[in-house]
């Protein structure tokens, strides 16, 4: 039986210390990065595999991180989670996913699971934008929110900056000639719907437009979009575009408008917001749609985590912008 490459091996090939050969693979020191990789292909080469009791003892971390959603569909948490596995797969970090299902016992309950389990941080999201109270005070490891934030300004957390993909969505419509552009979007309590349409409204304004309507309020579903198309058709108002506050509502209102003879985007273009994709590629034509870059707030929630792991934490709220992502919908 082949006996376990040891660490003394990958320093002798390296041509390093042992000491250096630890610090190198376990991210510490500073060290030139020429030998930092010198010993990771070292590493590479003999197939050398950590062992992670003894990292823990050496270091006194566990290396993993605890991830607590209330996403339970996974809409928003998956590309979160990829995200932030890429940034702590640097690091050879693991994450636990706990699923609270929006029941705050569930939460605690993971929350002092996670903390038994000496998780060196834990990462917080759901499935909306709302800030929310912190999920514990004076815990002894750092948190960062990512997606949702914390109503403690002194906690980190890392938000799509969803006003400026409105301001985006906007700015494209308005570039491909349209000036009688609608919104319609999700429940007018709703954090999300009411910062995307007091940025869109801004963004109509400060180029000298009005909206074609009011702001039409509903549910975030396609079954609203379509009934918000026939409200739009039913006022007589001449709209020749609509920036919808999510890709379902936009979906439900494209397969309305068709069905009413309207044709996109010659007659009508439209706007999503999320680029979810099976919304988008499902929608006829494809959707152009504001991209939050979830997995881009995954990598720099975890990235933040690991700096205050580190012992330099960023605090407040830190939003990210997002990208628009053009298809057949808007196309000219």
């Amino acid at each position: 039986m082949d006996r376990a490459v040891t660490i003394s091996q990958v320093a002798a090939l390296a041509g390093v210390s042992t000491g250096t050969a630890s610090k190198a693979l376990n991210g510490r020191g500073a060290l030139r990065p020429e030998t930092r990789l010198r010993v990771q292909q070292a590493a590479e080469q003999l197939g050398f595999v950590a062992n992670a009791a003894a990292r823990s003892l050496q270091t006194g971390r566990t290396y993993t991180v605890g991830m607590i959603t209330t996403d339970s569909i996974g809409r928003f948490s998956i590309p979160l989670l990829i995200g932030a596995e890429d940034a702590l797969g640097a690091g050879q970090m693991s994450i636990f996913l706990c699923d609270a299902r929006d029941d705050p016992i569930r939460e605690q309950y993971y929350l002092r699971t996670l903390l038994s389990r000496k998780v060196d941080g834990i990462i917080v999201t759901g499935r909306r934008t709302d800030a929310r109270a912190p999920i514990g005070i004076g815990l002894p490891v750092p948190v960062v929110y990512a997606f949702i934030s914390s109503t403690d300004p002194q906690d980190c957390s890392v938000v799509p900056d969803e006003a400026d993909g409105a301001r985006r969505a906007i700015r494209h419509l308005i570039a491909i000639g349209r000036r009688r552009i609608a919104h319609v979007t999700g429940p007018e309590h709703h954090h999300s719907a009411s910062v995307r349409a007091r940025a869109a409204e801004e963004t109509l304004a400060g180029e000298g437009l009005r909206p074609a309507t009011p702001t039409l309020y509903g549910e975030w579903s396609e079954a609203w979009g379509r009934q918000a198309a026939g409200i739009l058709l039913s006022t007589g108002a001449e709209v020749d575009a609509v920036f919808c506050g999510s890709d379902q509502i936009a979906r439900g209102l494209a397969e309305a408008l068709t069905k009413a003879g309207r044709v996109i985007p010659r007659d009508v273009a439209l706007v999503g917001f999320d680029n979810w994709d099976v919304m988008v590629d499902g929608c006829q034509p494809a959707l152009t749609s504001v991209d939050m870059d979830l997995e881009g707030i995954g990598r720099s929630a975890a990235e933040m985590l690991l700096a205050a792991i580190n012992g330099t934490p960023a605090h407040g709220r830190h939003a990210r912008p997002g990208r628009l992502i053009p298809r057949a919908s808007t196309a000219v």
